[in-house]
This record gives structure tokens, C-alpha cells and sequence, in this order.
């Protein structure tokens, strides 16, 4: 009788080979076996994942997309390279992203994770004292992904999730202290530990924002921001208080 021919897998068994690989890929660089710039050749990635190409290779788009792989279609595949240039994007991004997480987040925050987020960002701090630019990037980030975490929408999660390894990735310059404000990340940790103490979310997240050099500033009072609410949906009560300034 005829050998049969092997079925070729379903999705779903090829979709978590996928994931499989990706994930090793993903780890090798992240950890420095896989430095930047090095070439990624299919025969050794083979060898070494004991896999086919198929896998691999959609494994390679995927972390061309999250920004840790490059590709030149038949010419190269390599570990990206970050570029000093786009530090400062890549930072702002990361901001727009957390500032949400974390208003989100601030009040739903169980009390022991509140502990271990206050705890994370004194480690930061410490971090910015000591100019240790490597130790910052990967602290901030598993901060940040704490907050995530207890964000409450699925939607953001998964963004995060897909962006955030390579936008880090892109902070991995030598220079990173020189780069970025440094010298006012020590102040707008310590306003996020104390927002989230408080279960400020819109204080929170303005100072993971300005953190990421995000521009904008918090009113000067939490009742000042009360009162131009309070005015801006009572017209009389509005009109009241411009006359008494002008009568002042």
C-alpha cells in the first residue's frame, strides 16, 4: 500500500509552535545571547530550535513587527539595533500607553499590590540616583507592566503586550542618560508613588506621562481642578467668580 503523506498540522498546532519560538527568540535577545545586529540565519535557528522553517520564519515577522528583529527580503534577517535617535520616541510612546494603564489602574489596585508598586518605584528612584540606565529601563518596565496588569481593559493589555518589548529594546543605548531628562524622572517618580497611595488616577498618570516626557502639568491644586469643573458646568456660578476677581 501506499505510504500515507503526514497531514501538515492544524492551525491552532502551528499557531502555538509559533508562539513557541517567537518566545525563545524573544527571550535570547532580550538576555544579550542574541546580540544586536547579528544575523539570524534559518539553518542555525533550525539547528537550534529543532523546528522547520515555517514556524520561524512567521515567528521572525512577528518580532519584525514588535520592533526586535530587522528584515531586508533576501538579502538579511538580524537582531535589530536601537538607534539613539528614536530614544526619545520610543519613551513618549511608552508613555502614552502606561499614562492610561495607570489611570486605569490606580483604583483597582488591591492594597498588596499598592505595597509592592511603592516598593518597585523606590527601587527606580534609587536607579535615577545612580545614573544605571539598564537597571531603569528593566525596573520601570515590570512597574509598568504591573499596572497593566490590574488595568481592567483587555484591549490595552494586549497592546502593550505586542509594543512594549520593543520600544524598551529601544532604550538600550549607551547614552540613554544623556538622552532623556533625566534629572526630573527622580521627581515625577516619587509624585506617582504618592498619587497611587492616594488613589489619584488623573494625578497618577500625569506623572507617569511627565516621567516619559510627555509635555503638560498637573493644576496647582486638586480644588482649583475641582472649582474650573464646577464652573465650567455652572454658568452663574462662573460668572460669580469672574466677578469677583474683577471686583478684587
Amino acid at each position: 500500500m501506499p505510504v500515507p503523506t503526514p497531514a501538515s498540522p492544524p492551525p491552532t498546532e502551528r499557531r502555538l509552535l509559533r508562539d513557541t519560538v517567537r518566545a525563545r527568540i524573544r527571550e535570547a535577545i532580550l538576555d544579550g545571547t542574541l546580540e544586536p545586529g547579528e544575523r539570524l540565519h534559518d539553518d542555525e535557528l533550525v539547528a537550534w530550535l529543532q523546528v522547520s522553517r515555517t514556524p520561524i520564519r512567521e515567528a521572525l515577522s512577528d518580532l519584525v513587527r514588535a520592533g526586535l528583529v530587522e528584515m531586508a527580503p533576501n538579502r538579511w534577517t538580524r537582531v535589530a539595533t536601537p538607534d539613539p535617535s528614536q530614544a526619545v520616541e520610543a519613551v513618549q510612546t511608552l508613555g502614552v500607553l502606561f499614562g492610561g494603564a495607570v489611570r486605569l489602574a490606580v483604583p483597582r489596585l488591591p492594597a498588596l499590590v499598592v505595597r509592592q508598586v511603592t516598593t518597585a518605584i523606590d527601587t527606580c528612584v534609587d536607579d535615577v540616583a545612580r545614573e544605571d540606565g539598564p537597571a531603569l529601563n528593566e525596573h520601570a518596565i515590570a512597574l509598568f507592566d504591573t499596572y497593566v496588569e490590574h488595568c481592567g481593559n483587555i484591549a490595552l493589555q494586549r497592546v502593550c503586550r505586542d509594543v512594549t518589548d520593543g520600544l524598551a529594546y529601544a532604550l538600550r543605548v549607551p547614552d540613554i542618560v544623556q538622552l532623556l531628562a533625566w534629572d526630573d524622572m527622580a521627581d515625577s517618580l516619587t509624585a506617582l508613588r504618592a498619587a497611587t497611595l492616594d488613589r489619584d488616577p488623573i494625578g497618577a498618570e500625569l506623572a507617569a506621562e511627565a516621567l516619559h516626557q510627555l509635555p503638560g502639568a498637573r493644576p496647582a491644586s486638586s480644588e482649583a481642578g475641582a472649582a474650573s469643573a464646577d464652573e465650567a458646568t455652572d454658568p452663574i456660578r462662573a460668572t460669580g467668580s469672574t466677578r469677583a476677581t474683577r471686583a478684587s
